[in-house]
């Protein structure tokens, strides 16, 4: 999915559904790293893409919450 899909999705959902893919991103980050400790993991260029739709999802969020005030 390409990034500006990826951004129109998120902004879309609600702040609620939000969070619980910002949790869902952490626990794949966690699992990822995880994975690279242990030299499991084939694709290391995942962490990087986690770590960024982490940062969007936390970006979208926000906006949502400086509009909603």
């Amino acid at each position: 999915m390409k990034t500006s899909e990826y951004l129109n999705e998120l902004k879309s959902q609600s702040v609620a559904d939000l969070q619980a893919k910002l949790v869902e991103a952490k626990k794949e980050l966690f699992n990822l790293r995880f994975q690279n400790a242990t030299n499991q993991l084939d694709n290391t260029a995942r962490i990087k893409d986690v770590r960024r739709n982490i940062a969007r999802i936390q970006t979208v969020i926000t906006e949502k919450s400086k509009v909603a005030e």
